[in-house]
């Protein structure tokens, strides 16, 4: 970040905490905090996929959340591997004994951390994948305590295709010889390289594969090459097996509708009464623009679309290329000053 000190992780312990699949005798939620806590707060989580370093592409003095300006929070899903998850939590909820966690059981965790730093009021939630799901949940959760939301390459609802999509890399990796039913005791190359080839076709469009965009400007020779060593490579070298399942869980499981509406989404969306940003991708494969155009039908006095006219797919909103990134961080620096 461009003049800006990188802060140190911290972790709040919530101590016994209830979650939809059970409970976590002392669960933890890993953070950062970047510029002054007097400044509007921006709230920023993870993504699947997601680190707390990932978040950096947006958070600097020349990037849309400039810690000079606002009061920056990044939170670190539960079973990214940082806050509580299968592989760091102890006996007896470690591994596949890890409970089910949802967006909801994040945001309540997240909240208590903003009531610690004196957080009394979010100027914007932004989210990028599934944490523009996050930034739908906001608004919802806590109506009087968020003004914006950003969702940027998300949806409200996660769609019975999405669902499906997710049902393959799940399905190659708890399949494989070394996965062991989440037992395994080394980490189980086999399932995770298969998971991450599985996964990798869906992150871009095919205009995206039919222009060899996957040569990454000379950084790969060919596609085997981009599929070895950008997607087997970096889940093997920074995820755990069962923490990447939860996850997945997680995402699956995402509805706004279903906190306080029983499953009817034009309802909960017409009750939004903070100001939104919906940022869909032109050729995501995960969460297309026609998701969010429906959703809009119920936000028309609360939020607005802006279409990210990209070939890059799903990937367009994380900071993936230059152009979408720019465009990206420009609306929503012209939203928050709206």
């Amino acid at each position: 970040m461009s003049g800006i000190q990188q802060p140190q992780t911290q972790y709040h312990h919530h101590g016994r905490f209830v979650v939809k699949g059970g409970v976590l005798p002392d669960a933890i939620t890993a953070y950062r905090t970047y510029g002054n806590p007097k400044n509007p707060c921006i709230v920023f989580p993870t993504c699947y996929g997601g680190k707390l370093d990932s978040q950096l592409y947006m958070v600097g003095e020349d990037k849309v959340m400039d810690p000079q300006k606002y009061f920056v929070v990044t939170f670190a899903l539960f079973s990214n591997g940082e806050s509580s998850s299968p592989s760091n939590t102890p006996a007896p909820y470690n591994g596949p004994y890890f409970p089910n966690v949802t967006y909801e059981d994040n945001i309540r965790a997240q909240y208590v951390v903003l009531q610690k730093l004196g957080v009394s009021k979010v100027f914007a939630v932004i989210g990028f994948s599934m944490g523009g799901q996050q930034a739908y949940h906001w608004p919802v959760m806590y109506p009087d305590f968020v003004e914006r939301y950003v969702v940027i390459c998300g949806s409200a609802r996660t769609s019975p295709h999405n669902i499906s999509f997710l049902e393959g890399p799940k399905a190659a990796l708890v399949a494989s010889k070394d996965f062991e039913n989440g037992h395994y005791t080394t980490t189980p190359q086999h399932g995770i390289r298969a998971f991450g080839r599985v996964y990798c076709t869906w992150a871009y469009g095919q205009t995206w594969f039919r222009e060899h965009l996957y040569k990454m400007d000379g950084q790969f020779p060919d596609l085997q090459s981009f599929i070895r060593e950008r997607w087997e490579g970096r889940f093997l070298a920074n995820w755990d097996a069962n923490d990447l399942l939860t996850l997945l869980h997680t995402w699956q499981q995402g509805d706004i509708s279903k906190i306080n509406d029983a499953g009817d989404l034009e309802t909960c969306l017409r009750k939004i009464k903070a100001k939104g940003l919906v940022m869909p991708s032109k050729t995501d494969l995960y969460f297309p623009p026609e998701d969010n155009v429906n959703e809009l039908q119920s936000l028309t006095s609360t939020a607005k679309l802006v279409v990210i006219d990209t070939v890059w797919g799903h990937t367009a909103g994380g900071g993936s290329n230059a152009k979408d990134d720019a465009f990206v961080q420009a609306q929503i620096k012209q939203f928050l000053e709206e």
